[in-house]
């Protein structure tokens, strides 16, 4: 059976981040899961362009911001599954078997449980939050991953080419169709851990609050 899978993951200027999260990866290819890998990306100028092809990745270029790169390289897609993973997020070594068994059983999206790459007790509460909010307003944000089926990739209007909240606004348009995964998405603290984790997750609420107001997310990224 061809493998089902195509993962796609935004960059820009990403050498740096990539290594842990392609490493957990292997185990998708090794268990025949991934057909192929894409690199979403807008416009490297590091060397993101040569692990793309030290690795066999495939590397769409657009104008950057991330639903830009996104809608652009989905366009390509030629798989039954999509799983998209940013560039500093890294799966647990148990992700294979419930996403296995998800595009066995199912033909609706899952995300991951989040977590951060800190010990600190405020990233423990951070993620706890963040999966508190995924479970009861259907809401994971992009750094939990998303896969789904691409026939309601489609249906659902894909990623939109808007430069802030494309991850909101694509999970809003699967509302009830959203189940979490048994499998862990750990990303990086290193925005919170600059910012303040109360700062960056009060900026984090009042940019969703103020997009769910139906401000743009060309006003909005302006202020991010």
């Amino acid at each position: 059976m061809p493998a089902p899978l195509t993962v796609l993951i935004p960059t820009l200027n990403a050498a740096d981040s990539l290594g842990p999260t392609l490493a957990s990866m292997f185990d998708g290819v090794q268990d025949g899961l991934i057909a192929e890998l894409i690199f979403a990306d807008g416009g490297s100028t590091d060397g993101t362009a040569a692990i793309a092809d030290d690795i066999g990745a495939t590397l769409i270029t657009s104008a950057p911001g991330r639903g830009t790169q996104l809608a652009t390289a989905a366009k390509t897609l030629k798989t039954p599954w999509l799983m998209v993973i940013h560039a500093d997020t890294v799966l647990s070594q148990d992700w294979t078997r419930p996403v296995r068994d998800h595009i066995n059983t199912s033909q609706n999206a899952a995300y991951f449980r989040l977590a951060f790459d800190s010990t600190k007790p405020a990233a423990r509460r951070t993620a706890a939050w963040a999966n508190l909010r995924s479970k009861l307003f259907q809401l994971p944000y992009g750094d939990q991953g998303l896969l789904l089926p691409t026939a309601l990739y489609k249906n659902v209007g894909g990623y939109a080419d808007i430069p802030l909240m494309e991850d909101v606004k694509i999970v809003r348009a699967l509302r009830g169709k959203l189940t979490q995964l048994d499998a862990t998405a750990t990303t990086s603290a290193a925005k919170y851990d600059a910012e303040g984790y109360l700062k960056r997750g009060s900026k984090n609420l009042l940019t969703l609050s103020k997009y769910l107001m139906g401000v743009s997310p060309e006003t909005l990224v302006k202020r991010y």
